[in-house]
């Protein structure tokens, strides 16, 4: 039988060397060396039984191909549906990353409790008693799910072959180790060949596989990029711990859109999934306060109503500030110049901090208005009429621009309470009635006027 052979190669100019180095010698390139198989051993380690994994591929023509739409396994979690894009895809593989405690674990495992489905929970990182602890939190009766603590892939697909499980969780893809390769559990090597293993389980038997990666301090998925190229989904679990909201994000899906967007409350018995953001993302706060508006925005699908918050005042220091949490800084500069030069509003010379609340990223332009509006309010030290909200995009002459999908915008900011909304002119509304006022704005001066006058 033949042993398993392994070189090292640089990953930038492909040199051979005999044993690892730091700096490759031909290209000078650091940490570029890593650990190939040449050759495996010849076994295998998970075979199908089934006739599907017998077949040979043959090539169609175009038209020959079916387009039956595919099927999905409902998860039972309607944010994880929503982000994957209606359900677990069989046979896919999903690589969910995130910060350490953010709650990864706790998702999968939820999930994995909740499902009519047989699920085999495989972990490498706790044992079988403080999983028990934890789902005895979140839902203390289930039948269906498997916990196996287990690090070895060869000892895994001997359980998966006696258990047969519909759905396998992986926790994670650093921990786990094949004999194949020689080196340590969770280098390069290693975490390419477990999830080329799982890659094969999962489509020759048809089940969903779901994995967890760890990220680095950089916020990127840990290991190889190449992991991310060989999984069908990736997604981003992402939160402060200092905030109980966590949001999923797909950065990549094969399956559906990268531009949706789920969001769950950190409970002592779990995670709670919220189907309308907009009660956390808006603050009930009843009192006038300036240098607060209200933007009206889209996540794939799915309509946002989120505060901004803008606080001008005069620089201290002589070099003016520009700091933003959750917005992009460089459109802020933008936004800023605009509004000297095109409506006359000395910012220069004054400290200018932007925030969104609730913790999240936003970087749709129709919130441009919006945070042009905050920012005025707070330099006027004037507070926003009650009931108000925008949704434009600001251009570099000053003028306010029509934005995509306003009807969608529009019917949320209505069914939150709001009484008027500002838009661009050149937009054009389908709608027929609204119980909502729509302002029709042409450039900055306008909603100036409007508010602040």
């Amino acid at each position: 039988m033949a042993k398993t052979k392994t070189a090292f190669f640089c990953q930038h100019c492909g040199t051979q060397y005999p044993k690892w180095v730091g700096q490759c010698g031909a290209c000078k390139q650091w940490n570029t060396v890593v650990e190939e198989v040449i050759q495996k051993e010849e076994k295998v380690s998970w075979q199908s039984s089934s006739p599907a994994s017998k077949k040979v591929a043959k090539p169609l023509r175009v038209n020959e191909i079916s387009t039956d739409k595919e099927l999905r396994i409902n998860t039972y979690d309607q944010e994880f549906n929503r982000v994957l894009g209606g359900g677990l895809v069989p046979g896919s593989l999903t690589l969910l990353g995130g910060e350490p405690g953010v709650g990864k674990s706790t998702l999968l495992l939820q999930i994995a409790l909740r499902l009519p489905y047989k699920t085999l929970y495989v972990s490498g990182e706790e044992s079988q008693k403080q999983i028990k602890m934890r789902a005895d939190r979140i839902q203390p009766n289930s039948e269906n799910c498997l916990i196996l603590t287990e690090t070895k892939t060869q000892n895994i697909f001997k359980q998966i072959e006696s258990t047969e499980p519909d759905i396998v969780v992986v926790d994670s893809i650093q921990t786990l180790h094949t004999d194949y390769i020689e080196s340590t559990a969770g280098s390069i090597s290693q975490i390419r060949e477990c999830t080329a293993e799982l890659i094969k389980y999962a489509k020759e038997s048809n089940t969903p596989v779901i994995l967890i990666g760890h990220i680095t301090k950089d916020g990127t998925i840990a290991g190889p990029k190449i992991l991310e190229h060989m999984v069908d989904t990736v997604l981003q679990f992402e939160g402060d711990r200092n905030y109980v909201y966590r949001i999923l994000r797909a950065l990549k899906n094969r399956f559906g859109s990268t531009a949706e967007l789920g969001i769950y409350e950190m409970q002592g018995g779990g995670l709670r999934e919220v189907n309308n953001p907009s009660e956390i993302l808006i603050s009930k706060n009843d009192e006038g306060l300036s240098g607060t508006s209200i933007a009206s925005t889209v996540e794939g699908m799915r309509p946002l109503m989120i505060e901004i918050q803008a606080l001008v005042s005069t620089a201290v220091y002589g070099t003016p500030q520009r700091s933003t949490t959750g917005y992009n800084a460089k459109r802020l500069n933008m936004l800023l110049a605009v509004l000297e030069k095109r409506a006359g509003f000395k910012l220069g010379a004054k400290d200018v901090f932007l925030n969104i609340t609730g913790g999240i990223s936003v970087d749709d332009p129709a919130i441009d208005l919006a945070v042009i509006a905050a920012i005025l309010s707070s330099n006027e030290d004037v507070p926003i009429e009650k009931g108000v909200c925008f949704a434009a995009e600001v251009g570099l002459a000053g003028e306010i621009r029509p934005v995509q999908r306003i009807d969608q915008r529009i019917l949320e900011a209505e069914k939150l309470g709001f009484s008027s909304i500002y838009v661009s002119k050149n937009n054009k509304i389908t709608l027929k009635k609204t119980n909502i006022q729509i302002n029709l704005v042409a450039k900055i001066e306008d909603v100036a006027n409007s508010l602040f006058l």
